[in-house]
C-alpha cells in the first residue's frame, strides 16, 4: 500500500474493532475523527460513505482492481480487511464460516444487547426523572447480556481464542467485553472469558488500537450540563430524516 486507509472513527467499542484489526494486520491508516456527540456523523460527506450515519467506516484507496472503495458497518469492514490481507480469517471455507458466525453473533447479539444495557444502566438515568421507568429495561438487557456472556464462556472452553486461532471474531468481540462493569457483569463468574480477555489485552497491537483517540473522549453522556444534554439528544433522539 502506498496510501493509507482512511479510518472514520470515534473511540467506542465499534471503533476499537477496526483500529485493533488495522494494527494487528499491520496496515497503514489515517484516523479521521467523527465526533458522534456533536453530530458529525450526519454531515453529507460522511453519509456518502456511511449512509446509516454510524461510525466506523473506511475508505481504502487501493480497493478491488486498484480502485478506491468505501465500507461501512464494522463487521463488513472486518471481513473486507481480512479478505484483503489474507490474515485472521482461517485457512479455508470451513474456518471462514465459523469465524463469520461469531462475528455475526457479536453484531446481532452481544453488541446491541450490551449497548442497550449501557443505555439503561449508564445513560438513561440522566434523561428520565422517574427511575422506576428504567427498571424493566435495565433488568431485561442486563440479563440478556449475562446470557450472552454464558454463550461465549462455553465457546472459549479449551480454546485460546474464540475460533481456536486469533481471528477477526476476537477483534469484534473483545471491545464489547472491555466495559463489563458497566454491563453489570462480574467477570470472575466467567473464567474462560477473563483469561481470553487478558490474553488479548496483553497484545501490543490490541493496546495500540484500543488507545487510538483516547484523548477525544470526555466525561460525556452521563455528565450534567448543557454539552452532555445536547450530546444525548444527538445520540438518542434521532428519527428518520
Amino acid at each position: 500500500m502506498t496510501s493509507p486507509i482512511e479510518l472514520h472513527y470515534w473511540p467506542t467499542p465499534n471503533g476499537w474493532k477496526i483500529s485493533i484489526a488495522l494494527e494487528e494486520m499491520g496496515l497503514l491508516y489515517e484516523m479521521i475523527p467523527v465526533n458522534i456527540g456533536t453530530g458529525e456523523q450526519f454531515k453529507p460527506e460522511f453519509l456518502a460513505i456511511s449512509p446509516n450515519n454510524r461510525m466506523p467506516a473506511i475508505v481504502d484507496p487501493d480497493g478491488p482492481d486498484g480502485q478506491p472503495i468505501s465500507v461501512f458497518e464494522s463487521g463488513a469492514i472486518l471481513q473486507y480487511l481480512a479478505r484483503k490481507t489474507g490474515q485472521f480469517y482461517g485457512q479455508g471455507e470451513r474456518d471462514r464460516v465459523n469465524i463469520d458466525q461469531w462475528v455475526m453473533w457479536q453484531m446481532g447479539g452481544l453488541g446491541p444487547m450490551a449497548g442497550q444495557t449501557h443505555h439503561f444502566r449508564q445513560y438513561a438515568p440522566a434523561i428520565i426523572a422517574d427511575q422506576r421507568q428504567l427498571a424493566y429495561g435495565a433488568i431485561r438487557y442486563t440479563n440478556e447480556t449475562h446470557r450472552l456472556y454464558g454463550v461465549l464462556e462455553k465457546q472459549l472452553a479449551g480454546r485460546d481464542f474464540v475460533c481456536g486461532q486469533l481471528s477477526i471474531a476476537d477483534f469484534a468481540i473483545w471491545p464489547w467485553v472491555v466495559p463489563w462493569k458497566n454491563q453489570g457483569i462480574q467477570i470472575e463468574e466467567f473464567p474462560n472469558i477473563k483469561a481470553w480477555f487478558e490474553r488479548l489485552n496483553g497484545r501490543d497491537a490490541v493496546q495500540k488500537g484500543f488507545k487510538l483517540g483516547a484523548e477525544l473522549r470526555s466525561s460525556g453522556l452521563q455528565a450534567s450540563g448543557k454539552a452532555a444534554e445536547e450530546a444525548r439528544k444527538v445520540l438518542f433522539g434521532q428519527r428518520a430524516r
